[in-house]
């Protein structure tokens, strides 16, 4: 099985653009699919930086050089994915949704709350966000042309280059995990609530950040709208659910879980680009390929 384990994880500085011109939807006909979208990514600036502060402390305590390099790149990815969000947020909300301020500042408080919870339970929150996120990245790239379809690529290419690091650094809160609090029953069960408590908090918040766009835009009060974003809810939870439920069986290791080849094409065509390039996805492509010439001319 194709795994990135041992790979050196790279801190990429990609900027993508996000310019004014950016439309409130950026996924033509999909408004619903937008708004989850934007309702996700709203949560990145305060959840990342509690993961990065959570495995910061955890390595501290790591004798092993080659795991605390592994935290040190997991959180340099991490720091680069906020901070992208962040821009890309800031747009939004100036723009279309300054009422999203209120939810920030309630992420604001919980992750202040959660800070004050033992290392135990903050990793176990980490480790179980990042299983969810295998999920997420099997639905979006795998179902890339049927979601993305003609959307605007500078958000496209952005979403999925995030999730591609996600695939990169899969295994790196988990190993944490282990290494300090793996190895008991009263381990197991802690990651095992973990998977659900991490997971769940993120998407009570994103619920949170849909569901106001959506009113916003005049959409919540519509059976149609409705309809349709429970269509697309349950298009996530058929494909993330899964990954959540293997993740909390005892033994599960997120090695097991096989890696897209979409993502491993990704990350072998970025090293040969030309420096400063910006990998943006054709999303007119029938096929939505790597965004790489020299990776698709050889496929």
């Amino acid at each position: 099985m194709a795994d990135t384990d041992r790979h050196v994880m790279e801190q990429r500085r990609i900027l993508f653009p996000f310019p004014d011109d950016i439309e409130r939807a950026w996924i033509p006909d999909k408004p619903e699919l937008t708004a989850m979208m934007n309702g996700a990514s709203l949560t990145m600036p305060y959840l990342e930086p509690f993961l990065i502060r959570t495995v910061r402390e955890a390595a501290e305590r790591i004798h092993d050089d080659a795991l605390r390099t592994d935290a040190n790149e997991f959180n340099a990815q991490e720091g680069q994915h906020f901070r992208a969000h962040r821009r890309f947020n800031d747009l939004i909300k100036a723009r279309h949704y300054p009422d999203l301020a209120e939810i920030e500042a309630e992420m604001t408080a919980s992750y202040a709350r959660l800070d004050k919870r033992s290392l135990r339970t903050r990793m176990a929150y980490t480790a179980g966000f990042e299983s969810m996120t295998l999920g997420v990245t099997e639905w979006l790239i795998g179902s890339r042309r049927r979601l993305f379809r003609g959307a605007d690529p500078r958000v496209v290419s952005f979403v999925l280059w995030h999730m591609v690091e996600e695939t990169e650094h899969k295994r790196v809160a988990y190993d944490v995990y282990q290494y300090l609090f793996g190895g008991s029953l009263r381990g197991y069960v802690a990651r095992m609530i973990g998977v659900f408590h991490g997971s769940f908090d993120v998407m009570r918040f994103a619920m949170r950040g849909y569901r106001a766009i959506l009113r916003k835009d005049g959409l919540w009060s519509s059976w149609r709208s409705r309809l349709r974003l429970a269509f697309h809810l349950s298009d996530f939870a058929i494909h993330a659910g899964p990954y959540l439920l293997r993740a909390a069986l005892p033994g599960h290791n997120p090695r097991s879980e096989k890696d897209s080849q979409w993502v491993l094409d990704w990350l072998a065509a970025y090293p040969r680009a030309e420096p400063g390039y910006l990998p943006m996805v054709d999303t007119l492509h029938p096929d939505m390929p790597v965004p790489f010439p020299a990776q698709r001319q050889a496929a």
